[in-house]
């Protein structure tokens, strides 16, 4: 199941005290300053938790699955994210645990 931007402010809200209203703008505003950063061509690099690149991807050869006629797939560029070594560390061990 997905975590949700709602279900992040509602953390935010049980956890940290925030009422529902800055609770949901701080969510928001987290993810905008991401956007803006991504979109200004920066690397977003969050300490022990990984970090938010752009890769660009040249222009390739692709095909239509329905016709099998071959169609070129766009140059563009694309957002990738790569896990810092904690964060990969917690997701193994929670994994581990068999939950």
């Amino acid at each position: 199941m997905a975590l949700t931007k709602a279900e992040m402010a509602e953390k935010l809200f049980d956890e940290v005290g925030l009422n529902k209203r800055e609770a949901k703008e701080f969510v928001d505003a987290f993810f905008d300053v991401l956007r803006e950063a991504l979109e200004q061509g920066r690397q977003v690099k969050l300490s022990g938790f990984g970090n938010f690149d752009l890769r660009r991807k040249n222009q390739r050869p692709g095909r239509n699955p329905k016709t099998g006629e071959e169609i070129p797939i766009s140059a563009r560029t694309v957002v990738t994210f790569r896990p810092g070594q904690k964060l990969k560390e917690r997701v193994e061990a929670y994994a581990g645990s068999g939950q």
